[in-house]
């Protein structure tokens, strides 16, 4: 009975002191854990909230890691150990800049407390600032301004006329008269007014003729303009569109008896080049249909592949050699090349082919 008195008393002092120690725990306890910025301006720059907090534990209390959900928040925190009844802080700061419109973010705070992780919120509402001129108008052609050097008209039908325009923002203390150099023969460009008053704004307008453009596919052009007289040949704008045949006026009669192009294979590897080596590859092209197939134009993307068409008008049930030859000059490593073809057949007007190759460098 004695030794199992001794092995209680034992016991006991063991499970008090082992209790003991489990209370000695730190506790974070914060005045807030969401701060509200409300709305604000953009210009207004960085946000600052501070959140404080206490510790209410037995233990001293060390902050692990403190971890923003966004590089747009950024928090600064109480590193050295707080002590029970002891505080400390967090400061997060929220960097709207180019950030407009509501914004609710968080920031992970890990401890040694009882409460391991807690979780603080800030939200508000960032008010889009004014844009400045170059903002608005970021390109520049010589000293005029404008959203975009370059128009596009997307796809036009071969008989479309289509208009657009461009705003020219004079944001010099000088008027700029503006002229035109060069302008393909299918483009109608107009300014107005001609000559565009110290921070004052023109509009250029370009008049987009397929029919009189005579080509079918993709087109690149520019318009060369003249700023008080200059010959400067960076004051242009790109102007494109990819033209495509209206077939919308074909009856069911006319498209069941229409050209059907047809290709043997889409794409050849040329293999493994020799740098400067020349190699060809012939692409068999039938049509399948009733009517005679028309090549309409074939384009290339690299001026180092050349195509010769045997024939450009392919009868019906006829096939047709259409040889391509890839000069790699210049060339290196992987390369891959296409061949548009554009035809006549109205179910497939486009067809793209493809030659590959490795080119390799010879050691010097």
């Amino acid at each position: 009975m004695k030794k199992f008195l001794q092995f209680f008393i034992v016991f006991s002092l063991v499970a008090a002191v082992s209790v003991a120690v489990a209370q000695e725990k730190p506790k974070i306890v914060f005045e807030k854990v969401m701060h509200d910025f409300g709305t604000f301006k953009e210009a207004a720059g960085l946000q600052t909230t501070t959140f404080k907090f206490k510790n209410e534990g037995t233990a001293p209390l060390i902050l692990s890691s403190v971890h923003a959900s966004c590089g747009c928040t950024t928090p600064k925190w109480t590193r050295k150990p707080v002590q029970p009844n002891g505080t400390g802080e967090i400061k997060v700061t929220y960097n709207p800049k180019n950030r407009p419109g509501s914004f609710n973010k968080t920031v992970t705070v890990k401890s040694n407390a009882v409460n391991a992780s807690v979780v603080l919120r800030i939200k508000g509402t960032v008010a889009q600032r004014e844009k400045t001129l170059a903002e608005k108008y970021p390109r520049k052609i010589g000293d005029l301004r404008v959203k975009t050097n370059y128009l596009s008209f997307a796809r036009l039908k071969q008989n479309a006329v289509e208009t657009k325009e461009l705003e020219l923002i004079n944001d010099t203390d000088k008027p700029i008269t503006v002229g035109l150099r060069t302008v393909p023969k299918f483009l109608k460009v107009t300014i107005v007014p001609s000559t565009i008053p110290a921070k004052g704004k023109g509009t250029l307008s370009v008049t987009y003729n397929a029919k009189e453009a005579n080509t079918f596919g993709f087109s690149s052009n520019r318009i060369y303009l003249s700023l008080n007289g200059s010959k400067d040949y960076k004051a242009s704008i790109g102007v494109s569109a990819t033209i495509e045949e209206d077939f919308s006026g074909l009856t069911p009669e006319q498209l069941a008896n229409a050209p059907v192009v047809s290709f043997t294979e889409s794409s050849f590897d040329l293999g493994e080049m020799k740098q400067g080596e020349k190699r060809e590859h012939t692409f068999m092209m039938s049509n399948k249909g009733k009517s005679d197939l028309i090549i309409r134009r074939v384009r290339t993307s690299c001026g180092c592949t050349a195509v010769a068409p045997a024939k450009k008008v392919i009868a019906a049930g006829e096939t047709a050699p259409l040889k391509v030859t890839f000069n790699s000059r210049g060339k290196h490593g992987r390369q891959s090349k296409s061949i548009t073809v554009i035809t006549n057949d109205p179910k497939n007007s486009t067809t793209v082919l493809r030659i590959t190759s490795n080119v390799i460098v010879p050691a010097k």
